[in-house]
């Protein structure tokens, strides 16, 4: 997941990086009803009704044949807002055992101590969703019928570890209201050679021919229909049996290029590729074929699950292309066969979340450059757009300044102004963001993330018709104030979480759309009554609060009336 640009910089032209939407739009690169908002209709039976009418004057919910949300529930964050909402999550690798678990062989409840520790530090530096790897190598942290136990948590591939991972790490993420975006890697088998390192009930030996070798790795053949086939099915019965966030995959699909090694596909490409001018293009098609169809079979499953992809930082050159980035590195459309542009401007993904690995004037790949041409694809589509933050590269000393994340977030609130919206930022990876090399995630933190940020609302996954909750006290009790809330809504219309606001002294009113005045958000639990503690309420002083309820995909309702402590 971690590749350097490769090639020597150049001198590059300035012309225009995108073309405008209305250009795609004629071109039919982005039809006139956004392919992701059709396909999140045809799922909930209305996509008919939609045809002929303009979406973007329907309220969102509406649009998608859900009751709208009141109040301040945006279809888009204002750029005024953005503090209040914006994505902040870290990538928790498991492959080699890179983050979680440390490492293989650890009892369940060593693994399950850890797993709560990378909460904890994910609310510590108030992150409020984490990436965690699920499917590292054609294996599973999950129950799964179609794939082995993964050997990095026991030692031995198949060997059941005691309890079930995922549903464990969906848990208790929800319990602190993060999300949890299951992370999978479609096509790596083995980071080894030899067959018979597998169990024998492995897909990739049960299924020899869908497997071939490059550069010392196994992988799944992209470009067979029925490897594809098998890994979608994997993929959507985690989606179907835990109630992740989202599903997420990084940028590997065909392997990275390596000198004097060749991919082994041309039988492959003999097999399936008719219709095809050049096996390039057949590789393109096919990494294409599979995204689409994931999108789409994510949300036949369920409709609010998210699907994002986090690939390499760098679409195409401008020197290559014009409507490349002006840059000069290693690019994912030529040597992945990864057309990320197309994904974006197709709307197959909910979000994208370039790997932006380097420093603001890098000659080769620079961050300055390469966020505002991601953020003009983004808009065309309105896909979201997390940037994806190369922490380990100030472990490893590649980032001299210990200001470059800080300053990566200053450029991002800029380009999110003036050019279109950036929805937040990732870190890789886990293990880097409590080390805090140089004192870098402790400036990120101190300058952006004061305050808890609501996870942006994506207007066209169906909303839930929750209502304004009922606030009937804010009580003083010897650790700060605990919140009661009544949520009034019927068992269909039922909050997912709550989101705290508070001023200080007796108020009329309490601004929730000031992120300053965000206090902290809770899970719901079953009932109408709920309850938060406010432990960061000082000793003896007055505050006024107000609550708002969310659904599971973060649209906000109007406030509650606000409450003043009592002692």
């Amino acid at each position: 997941m971690r590749h350097p640009a490769r090639r020597e910089a150049t001198e590059l032209p300035a012309y225009a990086r995108t073309r405008s939407l209305e250009q795609d739009r004629q071109a039919g690169v982005v039809p006139g009803i956004g392919r992701r908002e059709f396909l999140t209709m045809a799922t909930a039976g209305t996509a008919a009704a939609a045809i002929g009418v303009t979406i973007s004057a329907l309220d969102p919910a509406t649009a998608l044949g859900a009751p709208a949300m009141t109040g301040n529930a945006s279809p888009s964050p204002s750029p005024d807002l953005g503090l209040k909402r914006e994505l902040r999550a870290m990538w928790i690798a498991s492959v080699a055992n890179i983050d979680w678990p440390s490492t293989s062989g650890l009892d369940a409840d060593t693994q399950k101590a850890e797993f709560l520790h990378w909460l904890d530090v994910a609310q510590e530096n108030r992150l409020n969703a984490v990436f965690v790897q699920v499917r590292p190598t054609a294996d599973a942290f999950y129950d799964s019928p179609y794939e082995p136990w993964s050997k990095y948590l026991t030692g031995t591939q198949g060997q059941d570890p005691g309890y079930d991972p995922l549903a464990f790490m969906v848990e208790e993420a929800h319990r602190r209201n993060i999300e949890l975006h299951a992370w999978f890697n479609p096509y790596r088998v083995s980071i080894e050679t030899d067959l018979s390192q597998l169990v024998p009930e492995h897909p990739a030996r049960q299924h020899a021919d869908w497997v071939w070798e490059y550069h010392g790795r196994l992988y799944f053949d992209p470009g067979v229909p029925a490897a594809q086939e098998h890994i979608q099915e994997s993929i959507l019965h985690a989606v179907a049996n835990y109630d992740v966030d989202g599903v997420h995959f990084d940028d590997y699909f065909y392997p990275y290029p390596v000198d004097g090694h060749v991919l082994p596909d041309i039988g492959t490409y003999e097999l399936y590729g008719a219709g095809f001018d050049t096996i390039e293009d057949w590789r393109r098609h096919n990494v294409d074929h599979f995204v689409e169809t994931m999108s789409v079979r994510i949300k036949e499953t369920k409709p609010w699950v998210k699907f994002g992809i986090s690939p390499f930082g760098i679409w195409r050159n401008s020197t290559t292309d014009p409507l490349g980035s002006e840059t000069g590195g290693q690019e994912s459309y030529d040597d992945l066969y990864a057309d990320t542009r197309k994904w974006v401007l197709e709307g197959w993904l909910d979000y994208v979340n370039p790997q932006v690995y380097w420093q603001i004037g890098l000659t080769v790949a620079d961050y300055a450059k390469l966020v505002p041409w991601w953020a003009e694809v983004a808009a065309q589509s309105g896909t979201q757009l997390y940037i994806g933050e190369a922490l380990y590269k100030v472990t490893s000393g590649v980032f001299t300044d210990p200001e470059e994340l800080t300053n990566h977030l200053d450029l991002c609130r800029e380009v999110s102004r003036d050019v279109g919206p950036i929805h937040g930022n990732v870190y890789y990876s886990a293990v880097h963001v409590p080390a805090d090399p140089q004192g870098a995630m402790s400036k990120v933190v101190a300058d952006h993330y004061q305050h808890p940020a609501l996870v942006p609302p994506m207007p066209h996954l169906p909303a839930d018709p929750v209502v304004t909750p009922v606030l009937t006290k804010a009580r003083r009790v010897p650790d700060g104030v605990k919140v009661h809330v009544a949520d009034i809504g019927n068992k269909n219309a039922r909050a997912t979480s709550f989101a705290v606001y508070r001023v200080a002294g007796a108020a009329d009113t309490v601004d929730t759309n000031d992120p300053a005045n965000l206090v902290g958000t809770f899970r719901g639990v079953s009932g109408r009554v709920q309850s938060w503690l406010d432990t960061s309420a000082e000793r003896g002083a007055e505050y006024t609060y107000a609550v708002t309820a969310l659904d599971r995909v973060w649209n906000e309702t109007d406030p509650s009336q606000p409450r003043v402590t009592e002692k």
